[in-house]
Order: C-alpha cells, then sequence, then structure tokens
C-alpha cells in the first residue's frame, strides 16, 4: 500500500475544524441549494458537522449572522427562501406502519 510524504494528503476529513465564519457560509450554501457533496469537499468535514449547524447545535449565531448577510448579497432571494433549521426525519421502523397502513394488505 503506497504511503504519501505529503502531509496535505495524510490528514483526514475529521481533522478540519469548523469556524463560525465557516458556519456563516455552510448556511448561505444551504438557502442557494449548494450540493451538500459539494459543501462538504469545500470544507472537508465529517457530513454530520453540517447537520449540526444546520440543527442549531453548533454555532447557535452563525444562522442569524449568515440571514443578515443572505438578505444584505442576495435581497432579490429573501422571498424564496425557507431560513428554518433542518428537522430530522425519524426512521425507526416502529414509524413505518403509521406513515404506510395499507401497504401489504
Amino acid at each position: 500500500m503506497p504511503t504519501s510524504s505529503r502531509p496535505e494528503q495524510r490528514q483526514s476529513a475529521a481533522a478540519r475544524a469548523l469556524t463560525e465564519a465557516d458556519a456563516v457560509d455552510i448556511w448561505i450554501a444551504r438557502w442557494l441549494r449548494l450540493r451538500r457533496k459539494d459543501v462538504l469537499a469545500r470544507y472537508g468535514c465529517d457530513p454530520r458537522r453540517l447537520y449540526e449547524i444546520w440543527e442549531g447545535l453548533r454555532f447557535a449565531a452563525s444562522r442569524a449572522k449568515a440571514q443578515a448577510l443572505f438578505r444584505e448579497r442576495y435581497p432579490g432571494l429573501v422571498d424564496q427562501v425557507d431560513f428554518s433549521l433542518h428537522r430530522r426525519i425519524p426512521r425507526a421502523l416502529s414509524a413505518a406502519p403509521e406513515l404506510q397502513p395499507d401497504l401489504f394488505q
């Protein structure tokens, strides 16, 4: 198995620590509907870090800052954007019968 001597290739994706400025940019990228894959490639972080930001668990103040910046930069898109937090959809097996009660009858 070949190894690289360059340090930038040896660092894992989890080694990238996000800052509040990154969180503001991540919010704006979400509202501009950039692909999650592209955002992950830009910041080199674990996908769970994005959802921690979008759920308000990390950098809670970044959403308000991003909203103000978004309104300033993209005034024509403000009425077309949903500024709400990300909501998890439970995927538990117990919830399946309530979602599709007549599926297997």
